[in-house]
């Protein structure tokens, strides 16, 4: 018995073992130098110069879009690139890749909050901003792409004599009805996470008007007892409401493709497909901005290498699951003996866009498998550059989607190609820039680190003087 205890104390493990109780915070972090980090990055009078030339491109884009979107107004959709049977390919594939990714970032925060997780405390700030601008965004291309969009209110359940609209058997419909519910069950997630804040921008502020602004956000929250106990009940309840929403509200965008006869679209596989490439996009985007935010604002003791590295892991799970349904989905098509939709299959890898296929294929589905390599996972640059990719990539995956399936449809003299116009891509690039802009601004006048959640993973904080790891 004594040989074989000294020779299993002695014995090292085949693998190396991954150390899982780092600390979510730097060491030397403390109530006040955390409070005063953030608190000055909202209240200094002088804008950073980083900030600065960030939003002004923003800004440029973003009027880019303006502009664009008031010639379709003006002169007409003829000047996109839409024509029968390929129609809306850009509005549509945009629309689908910001509710992706606005979707992501709010199913991260939520879960992460009912699951009671630590480390999102860091990031979640950021991904609820993520989603409020994706909302912003993707609530706008429903309505261009309704062709007619001065009437736009026919959309909502108004009082009509006609009894006409709103055609509840329209899935723009649904989607206005999605995108609503979505809307203000996120915006109360948000709002509701960050009433200690705004009370803790309010007691440090340095002028009348600040001080009078994060007053009235802040909804007389003065830190008693039954003001804690009200936002953490809240708080759950919404996260609680919000994770199911989100697969219901992706579930919806799915329903506008697969109730439809188009060959590649007309597939049960389509809401846990779309679902699952929200989540990857969602959350590709979150890590996207977290790595700039976390390099440009100097906040590497508060967002540590243990964030990158869960962010990378969530990212790299989703991607297998993602890849798991492009294999499976050639199976299905060909299982079912429709000779339309293997022939949409085939079109998919080897048509004349067979180019974005395999584009997603390089970029939504291998480069993710580079955080197989820990060095990846936890760098920022790298991280950044890998989410960027596969953001890219999703988009073109959902370009694919549209274009592939109306191009070659049932009848070969119904068959046409596509191409894009600069009206659609000044829509693209200016809703990117719009995205900034929203997403900007929520970081410069709001705090973007939840500080009293990272207050509580400080020493100190428990009883005994333990902090939460």
């Amino acid at each position: 018995m004594r040989v074989a205890e000294r020779q299993q104390q002695t014995a090292r493990p085949i693998l190396p073992v991954e150390r899982t109780d780092l600390p979510l915070v730097a060491p030397g972090v403390t109530f006040r130098s955390l409070t005063g980090r953030v608190v000055a990055n909202v209240l200094q009078p002088d804008v950073p110069l980083f900030w600065f030339w960030c939003y002004l491109a923003a800004i440029a884009a973003a009027c880019v879009f303006s502009t664009a979107l008031a010639i379709v107004l003006d002169v007409g959709i003829g000047v996109m690139g839409n024509n029968i049977p390929v129609a809306w390919v850009f509005p549509i594939a945009n629309y689908v890749w910001w509710i992706e990714i606005a979707v992501g970032g709010s199913l991260l925060s939520s879960i992460l909050r009912l699951t009671n997780q630590g480390w999102r405390s860091s990031i979640n700030r950021i991904a609820e901003s993520v989603t409020l601008a994706g909302i912003v965004c993707a609530g706008l291309f429903p309505i261009i792409h309704l062709g007619r969009s001065w009437v736009a209110y026919w959309t909502l359940p108004y009082p009509n004599t006609m009894i006409i609209q709103p055609n509840f058997r329209s899935p723009l419909v649904w989607d206005v009805f999605g995108i609503g519910t979505y809307a203000l069950a996120s915006v109360l997630f948000w709002y509701m996470d960050l009433l200690p804040d705004l009370a803790t921008m309010r007691d440090h502020a340095t002028s009348r008007i600040s001080y009078f602004l994060y007053g009235l956000l802040s909804l007389g929250w003065s830190g008693a007892s039954h003001h804690w106990r009200l936002h953490e009940r809240a708080g759950l309840l919404l996260a609680g409401i919000l994770t199911p929403l989100v697969f219901t509200v992706h579930t919806v965008v799915s329903f506008d493709f697969c109730i439809s006869l188009v060959p590649g679209w007309h597939s049960t596989i389509f809401p846990p497909y779309f679902v699952t490439g929200a989540i990857l996009a969602g959350i590709s985007m979150v890590a996207l901005m977290t790595t700039w935010v976390r390099s440009s604002f100097r906040l590497t003791s508060i967002i540590t290498e243990r964030h990158l590295n869960n962010l990378s892991k969530l990212i790299l799970t989703t991607s297998v699951i993602m890849a798991y349904v492009y294999v499976f989905e050639p199976f299905i098509n060909w299982y079912s003996g429709n000779y339309f939709d293997i022939y949409s299959t085939y079109v998919r890898s080897a048509g004349n866009f067979a180019w974005t296929y395999w584009a997603f294929i390089l970029l939504g589905l291998g480069v993710p498998q580079l955080l197989w390599w820990k060095k990846n996972r936890i760098t920022p640059r790298r991280l950044f550059v890998i989410a960027l990719l596969i953001v890219i990539g999703m988009w073109l995956e959902r370009y694919m989607l549209m274009v592939t399936s109306l191009s070659r449809d049932y009848l070969p003299s119904y068959w046409a190609n596509f191409a894009a116009t600069g009206a659609d891509n000044a829509l693209l690039y200016g809703s990117i820039g719009l995205f900034l802009c929203i997403f900007l601004l929520l970081i410069r006048a709001l705090p973007m680190i939840p500080m009293y959640e990272i207050r509580m993973l400080l020493p100190l904080s428990k009883p005994g003087g333990g902090s939460v790891k």
